[in-house]
């Protein structure tokens, strides 16, 4: 049985590669391992040492923390968000009552929107997510 942190550390790195458009492959030749190695880390049926994780969080361009980002402790308060990780969605959105929501890393649509807006250039982007604002308050 997979422990909760490694499945939540799994879908963090499953994430951050899917959205610089990186295959399992690719991340693998960059750590020096299997590809298969990579899909266990991202299931969680594999537990990522603390050494592999650093490898992992250098080829994905994060510090090792974005990795448990949004993972909540004993107590219910989420992890911190990073400088790097600020832009990103967080895993898991607590909903107005504090319960975790849809899980939106999880849906490959909110996935390609996020990568399809990350490519538009900073100032239409900024625009763009002003009129996104202006029409959410609308609703």
């Amino acid at each position: 049985m997979s422990h909760h942190v490694d499945v939540h550390v799994g879908k963090r790195i499953r994430h951050r590669r899917w959205l610089l458009a990186m295959t399992q492959q690719q991340l693998a030749e960059q750590v020096g391992i299997k590809f298969q190695q990579i899909q266990k880390y991202e299931t969680g049926a594999n537990r990522v040492s603390a050494s592999r994780l650093w490898d992992i969080a250098d080829s994905l361009g994060v510090p090792v923390s974005f990795f448990f980002e949004g993972l909540a402790n004993a107590q219910g308060e989420l992890a911190p968000v990073t400088p790097h990780g600020a832009h990103l969605p967080r895993s898991i959105l607590p909903d107005a009552d504090g319960a975790g929501s849809k899980d939106l890393m999880g849906d490959r649509e909110a996935m390609d929107l996020v990568r399809t807006y990350y490519a538009i250039p900073e100032n239409q982007r900024r625009r763009l997510f002003d009129l996104a604002r202006v029409l959410s308050d609308a609703a």
